[in-house]
C-alpha cells in the first residue's frame, strides 16, 4: 500500500505540476523553500544537544505552537528547537514568532521517503511533535525505522476527515502505527481516531493549546501602530472579518454597504482573507464597491483615517487587531471551509459571530453557543447572507450591553479551559524526558477525560 501511495503522489505531483508552476509564477507559492522539500537544507549543528521538531501546516498551527514551544523552553531550556510548516504563510509568521526561540525554521518535505529521509539526517532530531493531524505516511514511516519517536500534539479529528480516512482504514492503521502517542483535544477526537486504528493505549486527551495561545509577542506595538494610522477608535465601532474565503467578502462588503447606508454608529469594516493570493482580488472588489477604502500594505496616507474598509492584506499581523474590533466575524463559516479559530477573538472579549459550517472546530463552536458567548447564523443562501449578517451586525452596534456580554461570557469560557499546553507537557514526558526545570501545573491533570476542545 506504501508503493501504491507513493506512486500517486508521484502521479499526482505531475498532474498538478503545471498548476503548481502557474502559482508560483502568479502568487509565488509553492516555490519558496522548494530545495528544502525536496530535503536539500543544511544540518543542524546539535552538539550533544536534544533536539525537538514541532512540525505545523500553516497559520493557525503555528499559532497553537507558540505556547507549546514557550512551555518547552522553560521546561528543557538545553533542548534545540526546530520548527517546519508545509505554507508560505505559516513559514513567514514561524519566522517571526519563532527567531528567538528556535534553532531552525524550514519547509516539510514531499512525502516521498528519500527526501524525508535527507531531512531527518539533516535534522536528526530526537522527537517530532506533529501539530494537529498532519499524517504523511512515508515521513511517518521513515521515522518509526530511524527509532524516533513522533507524537500527535493537539490533535484533532473532523467527522468529515474520518469518513474520508475510513475509506483507507487499513493502510490508516498502519500509519497510525508509526506514532508512539496521540494527544488530543477532545474525547470524540480520540474516539474517531482508534476507531481508525489508533492504539487506544497510546491515545490521551488534554484539551486545546490554543486557549492558551495569549497575546503575539510585540503586539501592542502593533495594535498602537494600526490605531494611530487608521484612527480606530471607539467613537467609530470596528467590525472585523477574519480569515475570510470567497464569497464571504462579497456578503460582506454588500451587508456593509446596507449597514453604512442605516446606522448612525458609523461602524468601520475591516476584511483579513485567509489566503495572500487573494488580496489582489479582494482589493478589486473594494475598489468596485464604492466604499472608500485603504490596503494595510500601501503606504500611509492622511485619507487611512477616512477609509470606511480596510484590507488587511499582511501576514501574521491578525492577532493584534481583535483587541479593537468590536465585532469579529470568523470566516470559513458561510463558506464551507468548516471555520477558523474563534479562541483568538474571544480571548480579547469580542463578540464573534460565525456562519453554520463550523465542523473543524464543532466542540468549541457548540460550548460557545450553550454558553451563549458567540452568535451563529443559521444555514442560508449566500443571498440571504447578506441580509441575515447586516442585520445581526446592527443588532449588536445598537446594544452595545449585549456585546459586552457575549465578550465577557466568552473571555470567561477561554480562561476557564486554560491548562492544556502543561496537561500536553505531562503527557509527553515518557518521549521527552523530565523536565529540566519544573513550572506549576495550571490545572489538573485530566489524561482521559474530555476538556472542552
Amino acid at each position: 500500500m506504501y508503493f501504491i501511495y507513493s506512486l500517486l503522489l508521484g502521479l499526482g505531483f505531475l498532474i498538478l505540476l503545471p498548476r503548481f508552476l502557474l502559482d508560483a509564477f502568479r502568487h509565488g507559492k509553492y516555490v519558496a523553500g522548494f530545495r528544502e522539500r525536496l530535503g536539500s537544507l543544511s544540518p543542524i549543528t546539535k552538539g550533544t544537544d536534544k533536539v525537538i521538531w514541532i512540525h505545523c501546516v500553516s497559520v493557525g498551527e503555528t499559532q497553537a505552537a507558540r505556547p507549546l514551544v514557550r512551555t518547552i523552553k522553560q521546561q528543557f531550556p538545553n533542548h534545540l528547537i526546530a520548527i517546519s510548516t508545509i505554507t508560505l504563510t505559516g513559514q513567514t509568521l514561524a519566522r517571526e514568532v519563532f527567531k528567538h526561540d528556535a534553532a531552525k525554521i524550514f519547509y516539510f518535505p514531499f512525502d516521498w521517503r528519500w527526501a524525508a529521509r535527507r531531512t531527518l539526517n539533516a535534522i536528526n532530531p530526537d522527537t517530532v511533535l506533529v501539530m494537529e493531524t498532519e499524517l504523511w505516511p512515508n515521513f511517518l514511516r521513515e521515522c518509526k525505522q530511524q527509532n524516533i519517536p513522533v507524537a500527535l500534539v493537539n490533535g484533532r479529528l473532523s467527522e468529515q476527515s474520518f469518513r474520508r480516512y475510513r475509506i483507507f482504514k487499513g493502510f490508516m492503521r498502519r500509519v497510525l502505527s508509526c506514532l508512539d502517542l496521540a494527544v488530543m483535544q477532545t474525547a470524540a477526537d480520540a474516539e474517531r481516531l482508534s476507531a481508525l486504528g489508533m492504539d487506544t493505549g497510546k491515545t490521551r486527551v488534554s484539551g486545546n493549546v490554543k486557549f492558551d495561545v495569549g497575546p503575539l509577542p510585540g503586539g501592542d506595538s502593533l495594535t498602537c501602530e494600526f490605531q494611530d494610522r487608521f484612527k480606530l477608535s471607539g467613537e467609530s465601532p470596528l467590525v472585523l472579518a477574519a480569515s475570510t474565503h470567497a464569497p464571504e467578502e462579497v456578503i460582506i462588503v454588500n451587508g456593509f454597504r446596507q449597514l453604512v447606508s442605516k446606522s448612525e454608529a458609523k461602524p468601520r469594516l475591516m476584511i483579513a482573507p485567509r489566503h495572500p493570493e487573494r488580496f489582489a482580488e479582494v482589493g478589486e472588489l473594494l475598489k468596485m464597491s464604492g466604499l472608500r477604502w485603504a490596503r494595510r500594505s500601501g503606504p500611509p496616507e492622511p485619507s487611512d483615517g477616512q477609509a470606511e474598509v480596510i484590507l488587511l492584506d499582511s501576514i501574521g499581523e491578525l492577532g493584534s487587531v481583535y483587541s479593537l474590533a468590536s465585532i469579529v466575524f470568523v470566516g470559513g463559516s458561510i463558506a464551507r471551509s468548516g471555520g477558523h479559530n474563534i479562541i483568538e477573538p474571544a480571548a480579547v472579549g469580542a463578540a464573534v459571530i460565525v456562519g453554520s459550517h463550523t465542523y473543524n472546530f464543532h466542540s468549541i463552536v457548540e460550548a460557545f453557543v450553550n454558553a451563549g458567548a458567540i452568535v451563529q447564523l443559521q444555514l442560508m443562501s449566500d443571498s440571504a447572507a447578506i441580509a441575515e449578517l447586516a442585520s445581526t451586525i446592527s443588532d449588536l452596534l445598537v446594544d452595545p450591553d449585549r456585546v459586552r456580554k457575549i465578550g465577557s461570557l466568552a473571555q470567561s469560557l477561554v480562561n476557564e479551559n486554560r491548562g492544556a499546553t502543561e496537561r500536553t507537557l505531562q503527557l509527553l514526558e515518557p518521549i521527552l524526558g523530565s523536565p529540566e526545570t519544573v513550572s506549576e501545573v495550571t490545572g489538573p491533570l485530566r489524561a482521559n477525560s474530555a476538556p472542552l476542545a
